[in-house]
């Protein structure tokens, strides 16, 4: 059956759904397609579930970090991965329902099926044709396919939250957020935690200096970090399973009861017919421009699916908004990713926005401090803390910050707001923060 719609959504997940809520009070007659379950990766098994076992291992962490120093306990805690599962699903078992009728509310009509291309402005879902005046794709992303034997004893991050039982070894693929953030999880739950990482550089979009200091504090705490070992076929033995690393000159076999994919997430729209479309695809990812618009005029997209701004939750949500603003006006909005900060959840924290490699020396000032000395970070009875700040001396115009250490995340936030504001460096020095906190010691950074 061939339905016309004046909008048609392909994906349910955090850009989608900013998307749907703008145009929804335009009362444009909208439909939404998913292909799986309404709320796309996050929040289901995305970033508020991760954030639940973070902020769980991060207190157990701490007490660890603080025995002998007052902390109530003489013998380190580890998580009770039991119950943290229960408390996870709390928060999720029930988001793909309320997502779904949250949009029925809104009076948008829901389809679920893998959506594809019959002509530029029409998509199949399973027997239905849904004809689009404009069409968002909003499809995110997928794990990354690993083409190695064995590729089907190896789990993803949303299958790992929903182990009822974590195992004694655990084997993590790749360098990436996925892996560093999962075996710090991981660790302080009682587990053994072995990264193996295909390049030399792990978190290759975050500042060197500060991915070195963070893989010493991790290799300090008992987490195995081995580069330059691709993952060449996963075996089963036994009740567990045989991990092969190569180089092939030189391979390496690791036994673990768990193998975890950790290797990177790509476009989700394989299949999609995009050609059929009019849509053209670069590096892999649906090509946009500032508004937001394909190649084709009436097809717009965002998140995670669109080559433009890291796949970062808000930078989606950002996305979303930006699609339904020039729909609704006809291209009056332009997407600005400047001051768009980002963070890696270990412990500690990895916190990052801006530019970290310099390329003029003459013309941009980098202040890097050791913070492992100052009040706040031994109240935290953390070791490895560090910042680099990197300014434009021209105009006192700050081009980049990273940060590692606790509440980092927090942190970096006040930085981001400074560039994206377009405020200076000298700016900074006159805010006064509450005090003692990892903010008080922003003019300290400087």
């Amino acid at each position: 059956m061939e339905k016309d719609y004046d909008i048609v959504i392909i994906g349910t997940g955090t850009s989608g759904r900013t998307f749907a809520d703008k145009v929804a009070i335009s009362g444009l007659k909208t439909a939404i397609v998913d292909s799986g379950e309404y709320g796309g990766v996050s929040p289901p098994i995305g970033c508020d579930p991760k954030k639940v076992f973070i902020d769980i291992a991060e207190i157990t962490d701490r007490n660890n970090r603080l025995i002998g120093k007052g902390a109530g306990t003489q013998n380190p805690l580890k998580i009770d991965w039991p119950l943290l599962i229960e408390f996870r699903k709390t928060f999720t078992e029930k988001c793909s329902r309320k997502t779904e009728n949250h949009f029925v509310e809104l009076g948008i009509d829901t389809y679920h099926g893998r959506a594809y291309f019959e002509s530029k402005n029409t998509v199949t879902v399973g027997e239905d044709k849904l004809k689009g005046e404009y069409i968002f794709l909003a499809t995110g992303a997928k794990p990354r396919k690993l083409n190695i034997p064995g590729k089907k004893y190896i789990i993803t991050s949303g299958e790992f939250m929903e182990t009822e039982k974590l195992p004694e070894r655990i084997i993590f693929i790749g360098g990436g957020h996925i892996s560093m953030e999962f075996s710090h999880i991981a660790l302080k739950a009682g587990s053994e935690a072995i990264i193996l990482h295909r390049g030399e550089k792990l978190l290759r979009h975050f500042d060197a200096d500060m991915v070195n200091i963070l893989i010493k504090d991790s290799e300090a705490a008992g987490i195995k970090i081995l580069t330059n070992k691709p993952v060449i076929a996963v075996e089963k033995e036994g009740d567990g399973f045989l991990v092969r690393a190569g180089p092939e000159s030189e391979t390496r076999s690791f036994r673990a009861d768990m193998v975890v994919h950790g290797a990177g997430r790509v476009p989700d729209i394989e299949g999609m017919n995009l050609e059929k479309a009019g849509v053209k695809v670069e590096k892999g990812a649906i090509k946009v421009d500032k508004h937001m618009r394909t190649s084709n005029p009436r097809i717009y997209a965002g998140g995670d699916c669109a080559s433009e701004g890291m796949q970062l939750t808000p930078v989606a949500a950002y996305q979303g908004e930006v699609a339904a603003v020039n729909i609704l006006t006809e291209d009056s909005v332009e997407a600005d990713y400047k001051g768009i900060p980002s963070a890696v959840h270990t412990m500690p924290v990895l916190a990052s926005v801006g530019i970290s490699t310099v390329k003029d020396s003459d013309k941009y000032k980098v202040i890097y401090r050791d913070r492992s000395s100052e009040k706040t970070t031994r109240s935290e009875g953390t070791d490895f803390v560090a910042s680099k700040v990197i300014i434009d001396e021209a105009n006192d115009r700050i081009m980049g910050t990273h940060i590692l250490g606790p509440n980092a995340g927090e942190a970096i936030n006040v930085f981001a707001a400074v560039m994206r504001l377009g405020l200076k460096a000298s700016d900074m020095k006159k805010m006064i923060f509450s005090y003692p906190t990892v903010c008080s010691d922003i003019p300290y950074m400087l």
